[in-house]
């Protein structure tokens, strides 16, 4: 005669709704993280409005230039020298002739910042050159900026 009782063991299972909560989470994260590098928009750069500016058609690939307000350029994230962007801009316009490059300067940047990334596109041979701005009343956060229409073709 046994007088133990028998312990009923229950099959360990995998927990679903936690993982799919867990992968949600994910999903979320990495599309919000995506939407704002997508733009490779500096928060630190507040670029100034322009009434006739357009809303921009994005393309894939497009070259972003932050110049922020104490004159320091920026590409992917990271500071640059103009002889940098420079031979940067001339691998990029070698192998895709019509690349956009769009500036966004700050919008209390010095000119001379702006002319010193023109002076590199201009040395680099890129001719599809754009400005970034915002719609008066919008914040810079608020909806994707703005250019005006690029330059025309190449002659």
């Amino acid at each position: 005669m046994n007088f133990r009782r028998r312990i009923v063991t229950e099959q360990i299972g995998l927990q679903l709704a936690p993982m799919i909560d867990v992968v949600l989470f994910l999903l979320c994260f990495f599309i919000l993280t995506w939407n704002l590098a997508r733009y490779e928009a500096d928060i630190d750069v507040k670029v100034p409005t322009a009434k006739q500016g357009k809303e921009p058609k994005r393309l894939p690939g497009e070259v972003i230039v932050n110049v922020t307000k104490d004159g320091v350029i920026n590409l992917n994230r990271r500071p640059v020298s103009q002889d940098e962007l420079q031979q940067i801009l001339t691998g990029v316009v070698q192998e895709y002739p019509d690349q956009a490059v769009i500036v966004r300067a700050d919008a209390e940047a010095k000119y001379q910042a702006v002319v010193a990334v023109l002076d590199a596109c201009r040395a680099a041979d890129a001719w599809n050159i754009a400005f970034a701005t915002l719609r008066p009343g919008a914040s810079d956060g608020a909806v994707p900026p703005t250019t005006p229409a690029p330059a025309p073709a190449k002659p």
